[in-house]
């Protein structure tokens, strides 16, 4: 297994409440050449989890912090009303990344918590992850 130390969470940058699902993002990073989907957990608006890359395959989601992170994707990020970033987790799907959050403490210990925009010039996700979660940060 890979050695993880971070959790990078990302948002699909869809507009709010259209259904995207693994298979859909898995073509648009294959048609940018990469191997496989860049992310290891995709969340759906219904807040189920589902699998990406495996686990031990470093991800395609976050230049020069792959090889110790995993990806996390929400479906969504884009406002319905104005096509502009911002935070459209549903209540399903903050559940649901709260149940993946913890399985992850749980099976790699003391993971530091970033959103994708803490690395690069992009919204994704669309919110201050450490603004949003600073209860989990400061666990």
């Amino acid at each position: 297994m890979r050695q993880i130390n971070k959790v990078i969470l990302h948002c699909s940058d869809t507009i709010e409440g259209a259904h995207i699902n693994v298979d859909t993002i898995r073509q648009w990073h294959e048609a940018r050449g990469w191997d496989d989907i860049g992310y290891h957990y995709v969340i759906y608006l219904d807040g189920t989890i589902h699998k990406g890359r495996d686990l031990d395959i470093v991800g395609a989601h976050c230049r020069g912090n792959n090889k110790d992170s995993i990806g996390v994707c929400y479906i969504g990020g884009r406002s319905a009303k104005d096509n502009k970033p911002a935070d459209t987790m549903t209540a399903e799907q903050e559940l649901g990344w709260l149940q993946l959050w913890y399985a992850l403490k749980t099976l790699f210990g003391n993971i530091k918590l970033h959103g994708h925009n803490e690395f690069s010039e992009k919204a994704c996700p669309s919110f201050d992850v450490q603004e949003k979660y600073k209860f989990l940060i400061n666990e």
